[in-house]
């Protein structure tokens, strides 16, 4: 099969955020299947100059966006044995940053054209077009609507994969006719709730709805989680399943990798130990036996924050260290910081983001806290138990399709289900309970270096829910 993945990013040439882990690596373990597999992105101005120093130029077109005719250029590269094309226009993607502009609709409105636009110039025609997020709703849409009976584009199928229900591309009715050029009888496809809905657009028009775990796509039928689209959904089960991501087991591997203080693995895991004492050491908190819990997130309320601030020091009290890093609101900034001084030789907070130093507190913390209300997948929590260090997690998501709790003592992790603090600190207080008996402990966190989180699983998946569109 030709499988072509359509996505506003992907590591290493643009990334915000998960979704461009996935586009990084899911189409590189399709490939490894023996199906040809590529990838179209924006070409940002911020593109590292020895990324965009690889890029060859194919040719240049004009792509329609309403009565305007834009200029196009087509860039291709090869990374990790995937074929990525690049849609070029400086007005649109030459600034800094990717996304938060006052013309994003216009933007990937034309994103969405020049990609199918781009079909005519290039020597692949994709069974599959695979779209994620709103920021490539509108090539299903387009398809449906201008493309679908033209010479060369027959019987192409579409996949939408939803990584984020919250950002679904609203804009006034007026973008419809002045922006995307589609005539005003086929609104009944884009509009919901008055506005012009690119996610819903997509919804209605792509063969299937995927989303990044299995939990994932029966919550988002729920009010709680949809942000409004749950009407639509509902109506559009029948073509709506979940597929959980896998993360890049080369990147994260504790057993060869060069930044944290001794290497190890399931089969020796004595090398955590080094690694604990080294983020002690480098975050400057008291010394000991007491089990570190690391949270590496955004300071944002979906992400469980609240939770967390109600009962910090009663799982201080426990006899908990905190390794934490992160940015976002204020007020939760300030927080962890009065906290660090509170607790100087117990809690550690750096803001801002380092890499460098998540890496070190996913190898030597001994926990890791994630009670988010809502994480559509999550790939902390995989990147944790990757190198030995336990999630607690809150069953929303794919956390709930990712860590079984060790309650039988044959779980990952450990879980609770109610979004309340005390829930949470009860799920701590069994985790170190666990951490005290050394032991059972050395087997949960031999069981957790042993999960398979690799893109094979989900790569199967995949190709297997592409071969029954093209079957049909």
């Amino acid at each position: 099969m030709n499988i072509l993945f359509a996505a506003s990013e992907a590591v290493p040439f643009a990334a915000s955020g998960g979704l461009a882990d996935v586009i990084g690596s899911l189409p590189a373990a399709i490939r490894t299947k023996g199906h040809d597999c590529r990838v179209v992105i924006p070409l940002y101005r911020s593109m590292r100059p020895e990324l965009r120093a690889q890029l060859t130029f194919l040719t240049n077109i004009t792509v329609d966006v309403s009565w305007r005719k834009q200029y196009c250029g087509i860039f291709t590269a090869i990374w990790n044995g995937v074929t990525y094309y690049f849609i070029d226009n400086e007005y649109y993607f030459g600034r800094e940053g990717l996304y938060g502009f006052y013309d994003d609709c216009e933007r990937f409105v034309f994103f969405s054209r020049a990609v199918l636009e781009m079909l005519r110039y290039i020597d692949f025609a994709p069974d599959i077009i695979n779209e994620n997020d709103w920021q490539t709703a509108l090539i299903p849409v387009f398809y449906q609507v201008f493309y679908k009976y033209q010479q060369g584009y027959q019987n192409i199928r579409h996949v939408f994969t939803i990584h984020n229900i919250q950002y679904q591309g609203c804009y006034g009715r007026e973008v419809l006719n002045e922006v995307m050029g589609i005539p005003l009888y086929h609104m009944g496809i884009l509009e919901y709730d008055g506005a012009i809905n690119m996610m819903k657009g997509a919804i209605e028009t792509a063969d299937k709805i995927t989303t990044v775990s299995p939990s994932y796509a029966w919550e988002i039928l729920d009010p709680w989680y949809s942000h409004g689209l749950d009407r639509i959904l509902v109506n559009k089960q029948y073509k709506l399943c979940g597929i959980l991501n896998g993360i890049d087991t080369k990147l994260y591997d504790p057993a060869k990798d060069m930044l944290i203080a001794k290497k190890f693995s399931a089969s020796r895991p004595a090398g955590k130990k080094a690694c604990k004492e080294a983020l002690l050491s480098e975050l400057a908190l008291q010394e000991g036996d007491e089990p570190v819990i690391g949270i590496v997130t955004r300071f944002v309320s979906h992400k469980g924050i609240d939770l967390i601030r109600y009962v910090f020091e009663d799982i201080v009290g426990l006899g908990y260290k905190f390794a934490i890093l992160g940015s976002g609101e204020k007020v939760y900034e300030d927080f962890f910081s009065e906290m660090q001084w509170r607790y100087p030789d117990k809690v550690s907070v750096t803001l801002g983001f380092q890499p460098d130093l998540a890496r070190k507190i996913y190898a030597g913390a001994d926990m890791f806290l994630m009670p988010s209300q809502s994480e559509p997948c999550g790939l902390a929590q995989m990147i944790s138990m990757r190198y030995g260090t336990i999630p607690i997690v809150r069953e929303t998501g794919g956390l709930r399709d990712s860590v079984r709790d060790d309650g039988d003592k044959d779980g990952n992790g450990f879980t609770f289900k109610t979004y309340n603090a005390h829930d949470m600190l009860d799920a701590c207080r069994r985790a170190r309970e666990a951490y005290d008996v050394h032991e059972e402990w050395s087997k949960l966190v031999k069981r957790a270096l042993s999960t398979d989180f690799s893109w094979e699983r989900s790569a199967d998946a995949y190709i297997g829910l592409y071969k029954e569109l093209c079957s049909n």
